[in-house]
This record gives C-alpha cells, structure tokens and sequence, in this order.
C-alpha cells in the first residue's frame, strides 16, 4: 500500500503544479479569438452608426 500511495500522492502533485499556468497555447488561443472581433466591432459600430443617423434623418425630413 506504500508503493501505491506513493504513485498516487505523484500523481496528484503534478497535476497541482501544472493547474493554475497560463501557458504560451493559452495566450496564442486567446489572441486568435480577439482577432476576429477587433476587426469586426468597428465596422459593426459604424454599420449600426450610420444606420441610426439615416433612420433619424429620414424621421426628421
């Protein structure tokens, strides 16, 4: 039962130590998810801007 304790007391060590980092895929990962909304959320704002300024426009005219 030492032996098995053991390997198992390794085992939960490793798996504590490697928990809580925030590694290089983690960082590559989240950029490659921003990209796309850094890109789409300005022409989305003035998609939504200009669609605003014509409905006012045309209510005021």
């Amino acid at each position: 039962m030492n032996e098995w304790w053991k390997k198992k007391k390794s085992k939960t060590r490793r798996s504590r130590k490697n928990k809580g980092n925030y590694t290089i895929k983690d960082f590559l990962f989240d950029i490659f998810l921003w990209i796309p909304e850094i890109i789409i959320f300005p022409i989305r704002l003035l998609f939504w801007s200009f669609r605003g300024l014509f409905r006012w426009i045309t209510e005021v005219f």
